[in-house]
């Protein structure tokens, strides 16, 4: 932690000390649409994080770089311009002006959120985007500052504890979001219908922030698959985000129409942007024994029978049924816990697809296996699997190869 508090300091102290760098400084070319959008697309959510939360007043006030790391934030290190990463390596210290904050947000630094700040430095709106959850860094400068990574879940990101800050939120509220943890999330407990935060279900059940990449070919990529995935990104970016679009399904009772609609003529570009990310291979040698995971590969496919439901290449059945009618199971066939699932369009649950495991434990929709030891132990109690130690440690293997 001091190695970590000392690297954060001297950025920020660079970063107080630099304050007449021009946004220009940091141009660049820009970047495709699809990835424009996940990145800093807001949608118009201003109209929840500014007008409703009030968030801009926290940040400007008592959101320190030093509080924001420890929320998960992330800082794109690519965003900063050549003074500032050089003046890094100078050496005092202050991590509590939360003033470095709204630099960072000026500069477009902060990843996922989306800041308008005046000529004076003051903060004025602050909206937030895809990337916020679905984005991290891979801490090639320091812990939570470096190089993005799209596509990757954000397992530090305290989504609860963050939104808690606001003062426009009940102490009832606050309490129960402080209770959600660092990268989890629940979409099923509130909606923003344009104009207020509206109560779906309580009290709040969480499932872990999913990682978005290798979706090419899966086509219903949420964990109780209500519909394909540009169905998803109109759910969250419309009644969870807070942007200024429409959204509407009957079966979970939820309709918001708003004009203009920001987010669906932007959805094709979206997509075509996550279904470029592809999962992140494990990297040789150390992740996993290849002798092991050989053998483990035919367990999978034989005796433990995985593969009847995590069907390869993509590892899952969910596009067994039809483009659109996907292949579900009830809970209690897949052993898990059916209380987010009757919460949702469907009742029931996909099949995970199973790729880059090897980076993002917790495991299941609500992190109940805290590793992939805990995932197999599972299976083996619920189907009566025939695996003696050996060969369980050959099929964790495996699984760590995907």
């Amino acid at each position: 932690m001091r190695v970590v508090a000392a690297t954060v300091a001297v950025f920020v102290i660079a970063l107080g000390a630099i304050t007449s760098i021009p946004r220009s400084a940091t141009s660049a070319p820009p970047p495709p649409e699809g990835q424009a959008i996940f990145r800093f697309d807001t949608f118009g959510d201003e109209q929840l994080w500014t007008k409703v939360l009030r968030m801009h007043e926290v940040i400007a006030s008592s959101l320190s770089p030093a509080a924001a790391l420890s929320l998960g934030l992330k800082v794109d290190v690519e965003a900063l311009p050549p003074e500032i990463i050089n003046a890094l390596k100078a050496g005092q210290v202050n991590l509590n002006d939360p003033a470095v904050t709204v630099k960072l947000l000026e500069l477009n630094a902060v990843v996922g959120v989306i800041g308008d700040v005046n000529p004076s430095g003051r903060l004025k709106s602050v909206g937030i985007t895809c990337a916020l959850c679905h984005s991290t860094v891979d801490n090639s400068f320091a812990p939570g500052i470096g190089k993005r990574l799209d596509g990757w879940a954000n397992r530090d990101l305290d989504v609860g504890k963050i939104v808690a800050t606001s003062p426009a939120i009940a102490p009832a509220l606050k309490a129960e979001l402080n209770e959600w943890g660092p990268g989890k999330y629940d979409p099923r407990h509130h909606i923003f219908d344009g104009k207020k935060i509206v109560s779906l279900n309580t009290p709040s059940l969480t499932v872990v922030i999913p990682s978005i990449y290798g979706l090419q070919g899966i086509g219903f990529e949420t964990f109780t698959g209500d519909g394909p995935i540009s169905y998803w990104n109109a759910y969250v970016g419309v009644s969870q985000m807070g942007g200024h679009g429409n959204f509407s399904d009957p079966r979970i009772g939820v309709t918001i129409t708003q004009t203009p609609d920001l987010v669906t003529p932007k959805l094709p570009a979206l997509l075509a942007y996550q279904l470029s990310l592809n999962s992140p291979r494990a990297p040789q040698p150390g992740t996993f024994n290849l002798e092991a995971a050989r053998r483990g590969e035919g367990l999978f496919n034989g005796v433990a029978n995985c593969s009847s439901c995590h069907t390869p290449p993509l590892y899952t059945d969910v596009m067994s049924g039809s483009p659109s009618a996907p292949l579900l199971h009830n809970p209690a066939a897949v052993g898990q816990d059916a209380r987010y699932a009757q919460r949702s369009a469907t009742k029931q649950y996909r099949t995970t697809p199973l790729r880059a495991l090897w980076q993002h434990p917790p495991y299941f929709h609500d992190g109940s296996a805290s590793d992939l030891n805990a995932v197999v132990d599972r299976y083996i109690k619920l189907f009566g699997l025939p695996l003696d130690a050996a060969q369980k440690a050959d099929l964790v293997e495996f699984l760590k190869s995907l």
